[in-house]
């Protein structure tokens, strides 16, 4: 099928194919005509399945079809957790709508609010923000969303991960009521179908692939390691196997800005961005990266969030995440668009507790390939042997997995992320 069968204007499919896009992904040809007809949606797709030009094309055809006169008023507002979100989901727009006298932008904390409060007043037709910043807007009258149209909650896992669900029921309650309302997510918790339930009526459900699973383009290899030397580890795989891109997450703000002076002075060209990055050094290291400037990117995962790098090959936690879902989300990273991709764990004795969670989560063992030459000193899980410049590896045994503790994480998290109203993604 291609994207003019979708009932798509000529507009939108002439950007469409200039951005280089011929045939629609399976969301895409899903979302798109239940959109057109003005139904409520609830889709579950993964990241890098083309989700968000699954909504953003039917809102600019149904907007320019029925374009209003005199001066601009919002009349559609996307959701979106972080920043970098933010603004891709809002680049998006303005690339697909380049034919249509439509205009969006997008607006979110970590910068002055005083060109945004200048852009609003000058009207704008599309809305991208974050919760918070949005709520900032609207508590100092500085928006007027009364004339709103379509509402996306893109990535609403996410969201609510944050703990903005407060802050998007007060948004909810300055929309008007009859509206078309989109919710997207990567994974459906029981949290996110009750958010569902309040603000979408009778929509439609889409759902591309299991919940929680990762995308199954994107291959998963873990690499047993002390970690005391797991920089030295990452440090050789990206020379000997000659990595020009690479995506590294860890966990803290902290362990990504040292993580990246180590690499760069094992002579690996290394930027990183987390919440206390200025939104230019985040953009500028995010620039870098995709020109090829800069061989590793070190980020968090609220950083992370958002981040759409065209055949990014390849993806390494150099620490689990302590969230199992947050590992499908980092993943997901790479494998998009239909295109492979390598996701690889460097994983110590410390976080067998973090493995087992994600290992329940996708329900499957995990391949462990041992490195000759760096083998961990505390045996874990059963590895299948590798080889380096050593030579020949050997196979590891190691007890199985400790209890997992997941649900007691889950529990602090939810308990810190309720008190007062959630901050913007700079505070990791």
């Amino acid at each position: 099928m291609s994207f003019e069968r979708l009932g798509l204007s000529a507009a939108i499919l002439r950007a469409v194919a200039e951005q280089g896009y011929s045939t629609p992904t399976p969301v895409q040809r899903a979302a798109i005509p239940a959109v057109l007809r003005g139904h409520d949606l609830m889709a579950g797709a993964q990241t890098g399945t083309g989700k968000t030009a699954g909504f953003a094309l039917p809102i600019l055809h149904r907007l320019a079809e029925r374009a209003t006169r005199g001066p601009r008023r919002i009349r559609c507002v996307v959701l979106a957790p972080t920043r970098e979100l933010a603004a891709q989901v809002e680049q998006s727009f303005r690339d697909y709508g380049i034919y249509v006298p439509l205009k969006s932008t997008a607006i979110f904390g970590g910068v002055s609010p005083g060109p945004q409060i200048n852009t609003l007043r000058r009207g704008v037709d599309i809305l991208v923000a974050t919760p918070g910043r949005l709520l900032d807007h609207v508590n100092q009258r500085n928006v007027d969303l009364s004339a709103v149209e379509i509402l996306v909650l893109d990535e609403a896992d996410r969201m609510l991960d944050m703990g903005f669900v407060r802050d998007v029921r007060r948004i909810l309650k300055a929309l008007p009521t009859k509206r078309q309302s989109l919710l997207f997510s990567a994974t459906f918790s029981i949290a996110i179908k009750r958010l569902a339930d309040e603000f979408l009526h009778a929509p439609e459900h889409i759902e591309m692939a299991h919940n929680n699973r990762p995308i199954e383009l994107v291959s998963q290899r873990i690499h047993p390691v002390d970690k005391a030397r797991k920089r030295e580890l990452l440090s050789w795989l990206i020379g000997s196997q000659n990595w020009r891109q690479v995506l590294v997450f860890t966990r803290t703000k902290h362990g990504a800005n040292r993580l990246a002076r180590q690499l760069e002075t094992d002579g690996l060209n290394t930027a990183v961005i987390h919440g206390n990055k200025s939104q230019g050094a985040r953009t500028r290291a995010l620039e870098a990266f995709k020109a090829g400037k800069v061989r590793v990117l070190v980020a968090t995962d609220i950083a992370a969030r958002g981040l759409d790098i065209n055949q990014l090959p390849h993806v390494v936690n150099y620490e689990l995440p302590n969230v199992p879902e947050d590992y499908v989300h980092r993943i997901g990273r790479t494998g998009r668009a239909g295109r492979v991709g390598e996701a690889i764990s460097l994983v110590c004795n410390e976080e067998k507790t973090y493995l087992a969670d994600i290992e329940r989560l996708l329900k499957r063992e995990l391949p462990k390939v041992a490195i000759e030459g760096y083998e961990p000193t505390v045996a874990q899980n059963p590895v299948k042997p590798a080889h380096n410049h050593h030579g020949h590896a050997k196979l590891q045994d190691s007890p199985a997995p400790m209890r997992s503790r997941r649900g007691k994480r889950h529990h602090n998290r939810r308990r810190n992320a309720g008190g007062g109203r959630a901050q913007e993604p700079s505070i990791l």
